[in-house]
């Protein structure tokens, strides 16, 4: 499960209709407690695709790296990744899966239908290796605090 207060929700929506005609992208901070996942709060990154950014999107490893110093200097740590599915469905395509290599974290998605945020989805990546790893849908709940 997934928990996010409303605010940050709408900032990642908000960030897909701002991005539209292409993808966004961004890191979800928090922390993991009894398999639950709480949102702390949620980093806007620059998608660094420049080959085909209306359909496929990437992180600058420097500032996931900076990311990840300032949430542990917090006692967090990157729990999950969201972006952007312009005109297509908020659901994991096969280059989410192939480019998706944090195992234990979430992907959440964004379906952008004409420049309006529609659907948004989340889903676990689980497995022990890149051999073994696979998606499955997770709950995302969306909470006011």
């Amino acid at each position: 499960m997934l928990k996010i207060n409303r605010d940050d929700f709408e900032l990642l929506r908000c960030h897909s209709e701002q991005s539209y005609p292409h993808e966004c992208c961004g890191v979800l901070v928090g922390s993991v407690k009894d398999g639950q996942r709480q949102v702390h709060y949620v980093v806007r990154c620059l998608n660094t695709r420049t080959d085909s950014p209306h359909n496929r999107f990437a992180i600058e490893p420097r500032e996931l790296v900076k990311i990840l110093r300032e949430a542990r200097e917090r006692g967090l740590d990157i729990i999950g990744f969201y972006h952007s599915h312009p005109d297509h469905p908020a659901r994991w395509s096969s280059t989410d899966y192939d480019e998706a290599h944090w195992i234990g974290c979430c992907y959440v998605i964004t379906a952008v239908a004409n420049g309006k945020a529609d659907q948004t989805s989340a889903f676990l990546l689980l497995g022990d290796a890149e051999e073994t790893k696979r998606f499955a849908d997770e709950a995302l709940i969306v909470e006011d605090f």
